[in-house]
């Protein structure tokens, strides 16, 4: 942190304006005094994560852990919207927590933890319940794709929104980096923040969402039309982190293209080779134009075959990490760690809710 209150006395007006406007986008002025930005996320514990979920989500998590005060969560009170078994519940929940910091998240740097570890965020989402609407509520798209020709839908499928704004806000976060598919989500949270301001006073920081541009949405290999996910039928419509080198390659040379051998970049009228070489590009670094001349005249098959080779060097680091913590005390001593600072945290805000609610505190 550093003062610039004293800087004031020394440092002409104009100098100093310039260095904050430098500093706006990673840091931020509270008290006069100088802060990283906060930022939180989370990934919910269904299954593998996947290399959309990495190269949409994870790295970008990666790269603000370098500059801001991150704040990452496994989701797990969010997949019970739907059914899960116990057991694999657990496993998975701590499967998430060992890919975090496979895929590079520093405890040193990030906190990492289970979200159902820190009882705020049921209780926060109880109070932002109660002062939203069941009308915002049903215009969430997500939850119509996913009540979509059922009967009757769960209650918690219904309000899990709350639950994204109440983990958001209970950080005062100023950054949210999440997928495209969540502005919705993040636009409820910034409405909610705002009310309950209005309302009750200054309660929360009313975050802004951070979003890809290039990559962030990688697509299904076998429809690429429809975003990749962890709930598809086909198993070789996705690719997972922990993938052996065999699923990979049968993925990959499975991945629907065209009738064509031209290797373009057409999301219109060419979208799976479109979403091979964004793949390629993002794991490999080199750019999309750059791809094209190396493989002009190439056939896929080539370009598939030097894919795969790609993407098994590119998780091998992931996967040596993953197994060397998966199963260790290490991995539950962080989640340990990060419980306790994000409780600190949590329990501030909750009881500054409470508070300006007119909740008796003892």
């Amino acid at each position: 942190m550093f003062d610039f209150s004293r800087l004031n006395k020394g440092l002409e007006k104009r100098c100093l304006d310039k260095l904050k406007r430098f500093l706006y986008d990673e840091w931020m002025i509270n008290g006069g005094v100088l802060m990283m930005k906060r930022a939180f996320s989370g990934v919910q514990p269904t299954g593998n994560i996947h290399i959309g979920n990495y190269l949409g989500a994870l790295r970008q998590f990666v790269e603000l852990q370098e500059t801001m005060d991150c704040f990452y969560c496994i989701v797990d009170l969010h997949s019970i919207t739907v059914p899960q078994d116990p057991k694999e519940l657990y496993e998975h929940s701590l499967d998430v927590a060992a890919l975090y910091i496979a895929t590079g998240l520093d405890p040193k740097k990030s906190t990492i933890f289970i979200q159902s570890t820190v009882p705020a965020h049921a209780e926060l989402a109880w109070l932002l319940q109660c002062n939203s609407y069941t009308g915002e509520l049903s215009r969430m798209t997500q939850f119509k794709d996913k009540s979509r020709n059922q009967e009757s839908a769960p209650t918690g499928l219904f309000t899990y929104p709350i639950l994204m704004a109440a983990d958001i806000l209970l950080y005062d976060a100023n950054v949210v980096p999440v997928g495209n598919d969540q502005k919705q989500h993040i636009e409820l949270t910034r409405d909610l923040a705002i009310r309950f301001n209005n309302k009750f006073g200054e309660t929360f920081v009313v975050p802004e969402g951070k979003f890809n541009t290039f990559g962030a949405r990688i697509m299904a290999l076998d429809d690429p039309t429809k975003k990749m996910s962890k709930s598809a039928e086909n198993p070789f419509s996705l690719i997972s982190l922990l993938d052996t080198p065999q699923k990979v390659k049968k993925s990959i040379m499975r991945a629907t293209t065209d009738s064509e051998s031209e290797i373009r970049y057409d999301e219109e009228n060419k979208p799976g080779i479109s979403n091979l070489l964004t793949i390629y590009s993002l794991f490999s670094g080199l750019s999309i134009s750059d791809l094209e001349k190396k493989y002009e005249g190439c056939g896929y098959g080539t370009f598939k075959k030097d894919l795969v080779e790609i993407i098994n060097e590119s998780l091998k680091d992931i996967q040596d990490r993953y197994q060397e913590i998966r199963k260790s005390d290490e991995l539950i001593q962080i989640l340990k760690e990060g419980k306790e600072k994000a409780s600190e945290i949590a329990n501030q805000t909750l009881i500054r809710a409470k508070k300006n609610l007119g909740f008796v505190l003892l």
